[in-house]
């Protein structure tokens, strides 16, 4: 079976290559200017987010004829193909997709699965169907497998400013001004029902969002064994801080510490640090 993804999962190019799967990016546009996210570098990005300001870039989702043309060429080695998307309700590139999907009859059979998540919770389900394709397993376990890891991980981050959210449509105008006011610092989780962002927490301090992140994370999980992907955007010191408190607070079996995509940055800005966790055992007999 073949695989698709869009690039809201942060694959680089060499995970991508490495896992087999077909990206289809969301591009990012700069005044005009229209980059493919793959194409710049995220220090590069976050240079030219803070020369833009107070603007903002966009991003625009993939058209259905990109999806339809990336269907067709992999349809060529076969018709199945399962194309794994960045949450509905964050984004309407499931919906190109699903076009794209049509435009691509008969050649392709394409099967769309909304992740309801984003960043390494939608590379969680990514690497588990490329391993589990290469491993034989029929279209319907995958499908099993990426509802189980869908229903159990966790992505939950904080801001230090909720200025590029507000701008990017992503958090009302009210409470973006209200937080910014007075300076606070959410808490932010991704939720499984709608996969929309939800309010979890507020704090004073960056620091002490990030000791919400793991109050939050360890209660849901308790001694279960994980796997976590801590994401920063440039704050790597934040990011090794909560690495260090995670592994202290958590039974992690796996951690890494992976960059926020430009295309998911543009609404969060610089200042974004946080985790994508899942429990191991839904990757453990695949990787």
């Amino acid at each position: 079976m073949n695989i698709v993804v869009d690039s809201g999962a942060g694959l680089t190019t060499a995970e991508a290559q490495a896992l087999g799967v077909a990206v289809v990016p969301l591009a990012i546009q700069f005044s005009g200017d229209e980059i493919a996210p793959e194409a710049i570098a995220p220090d590069e990005f976050y240079d030219r987010l803070d020369a833009m300001r107070p603007a903002v870039p966009t991003t625009a989702q993939p058209s259905p004829g990109a999806f339809a043309q990336v269907y067709r060429r992999l349809a060529e080695t076969g018709p199945e193909i399962l194309s794994i998307h960045i949450s509905s309700g964050l984004s309407g590139t499931i919906n190109a997709a699903r076009l794209g999907a049509e435009e691509a009859l008969p050649a392709a059979h394409v099967t769309a699965w909304d992740t309801l998540t984003l960043a390494g919770g939608q590379r969680f389900q990514v690497m588990a169907a490329a391993w589990a394709s290469r491993r034989g397993w029929p279209a319907a376990a995958i499908l099993e497998r990426l509802a189980e890891i869908r229903a159990s991980t966790e992505v939950t981050f904080t801001l230090e400013t909720l200025e590029y959210l507000h701008r990017g449509g992503r958090i009302g105008r009210v409470q973006a001004l209200a937080g910014m006011l007075l300076a606070l610092k959410p808490v932010i989780h991704v939720d499984h029902v709608d996969g929309k962002y939800n309010l979890a927490a507020t704090s004073r301090t960056l620091t002490r969002a990030m000791t919400a992140i793991a109050d939050r994370l360890q209660v849901a999980f308790g001694d279960t064994p994980l796997w976590v992907s801590v994401h920063h955007g440039r704050i790597p010191e934040k990011a090794e801080a909560l690495k260090e408190q995670l592994g202290e607070r958590l039974n992690v079996a796996r951690m890494e510490i992976v960059r926020v995509p430009p295309v998911l940055g543009v609404h969060t800005g610089p200042g974004v640090v946080g985790a994508s966790v899942v429990p191991m055992r839904w990757l453990e007999d695949l990787a």
